[in-house]
């Protein structure tokens, strides 16, 4: 924390923008040093999605019927989308319940005595909890190609594609982590801030393309998956690999999904980053 304290003291001025940034940075390399001593945080973070990926391929392979085939490689390819998507959202359980362990330890008054700009911790613990998102989609994207995803198996598509699906898949993630730092100034415990980040998240990722088909859902589900921003991304990025099961649904954010995707991640950090730094200043006061 000493580290912390000078830094933040010691920083030269260069207006409110210029302070936010350098305040942000160094919150943001405290949570990174820390993620690093304490490495079962990052291996538990990259074995779930690695089951995940194991487990939808070879169990459920070969009885998912996208398009008018049941090939277990065809599934294969359509899966991986759903599966980076989901990854990078439930990243935000995480980022809850390491805020509501800084406010139980009492780190955050910590923090509030120095002369830091406004939203700093906040912004901070994000973009460390995206960097780490970033090492496991990594991982992830290789463990995909060992078990056989190959991008453009169906239509396509060149590096800057594929990277530009993947960048889409971090701003959904870091989207997401501002839900779980409000969650996390919202509850007393970094247990009941797992809990809580974690109960919505199951129904927004498997009420969504990124499994099933949803044009084999009933009417009414359908609409809620195809208008679903976690579906939005996922369709944006089997569009940008090449991968199958595009969605034929007229709904605009499937006809738009790369528009819709950036629309979606963009609004939900605006909104949900004004509540979690109002939250943050009315919780530490």
């Amino acid at each position: 924390m000493s580290a912390v304290t000078d830094a933040v003291r010691t920083a030269a001025p260069g207006g409110s923008f210029g302070q936010s940034v350098r305040d942000s940075l160094v919150v943001a390399k405290r949570n990174l040093i820390r993620m690093t001593r304490i490495p079962e945080m990052i291996l538990f973070g990259l074995i779930q999605p690695v089951m995940f990926v194991v487990l939808f391929t070879y169990v459920f392979g070969g009885s998912m019927q996208i398009g008018d085939t049941t090939n277990p490689d065809v599934y294969k390819n359509f899966l991986m989308a759903g599966i980076f998507a989901q990854t990078v959202t439930f990243a935000t359980a995480g980022a809850g319940a390491g805020i509501a362990d800084d406010m139980h330890k009492g780190l955050i008054d910590r923090f509030r005595s120095l002369p830091m700009a406004r939203g700093a911790v906040l912004t901070g613990r994000t973009v460390a909890d995206l960097v780490q998102t970033a090492l496991t989609l990594l991982v992830l994207a290789m463990v995909a190609l060992l078990v056989g995803w190959r991008p453009g198996s169906m239509e396509p598509t060149n590096f800057g594609k594929i990277m530009g699906g993947f960048g889409l898949l971090l701003l959904l993630g870091y989207a997401f982590t501002w839900i779980g730092a409000l969650i996390g100034l919202s509850v007393r415990t970094p247990e009941a801030a797992t809990s809580g980040g974690l109960i919505w998240l199951f129904p927004v990722t498997f009420l969504s393309n990124a499994f099933v088909d949803s044009s084999k859902m009933t009417p009414w589900l359908r609409h809620i998956a195809d208008w679903n921003p976690f579906s939005a991304t996922v369709q944006a990025c089997r569009k940008l690999f090449g991968d199958p099961g595009l969605s034929t649904s007229g709904a605009w954010p499937m006809q738009h999904p790369v528009w819709a995707s950036l629309i979606y991640s963009i609004l939900i950090v605006v909104i949900f980053r004004t509540l979690a730094v109002r939250k943050y200043r009315s919780a530490a006061a």
